[in-house]
């Protein structure tokens, strides 16, 4: 097994706790050499830098391209757009 296919490995298992709550497990596949991709069933606060810092990786950015089903595209950081007439966004938690 290579060490990419490895270290997502132990990342998706990597059972998180943040506050004393255990986190909802995601899945993590390697994008190309250098970059990851994350799906969060739960997203919190620095989850996914805690999770590269748990097994020695080191994130310098970080993109948010979904969220749900809504795709942001080229959406610019900070900014907003009306949902398209097929989106969406249900808030409520996933159990």
């Amino acid at each position: 097994m290579s060490e990419p296919v490895r270290l997502s490995k132990r990342m998706s298992e990597f059972g998180l706790a943040l506050d004393g709550v255990q986190l909802k497990p995601a899945r993590v596949r390697w994008q190309n050499e250098d970059q990851l991709r994350f799906i969060l069933r739960e997203g919190r606060k620095r989850q996914i830098r805690r999770m590269c810092e748990a097994v020695g990786l080191r994130v310098l950015a970080l993109k948010r391209v979904r969220i749900g089903s809504v795709r942001l595209g080229d959406l610019p950081p900070g900014q907003w757009r009306y949902l398209g007439p097929n989106e969406r966004f249900d808030a409520r938690p996933s159990h």
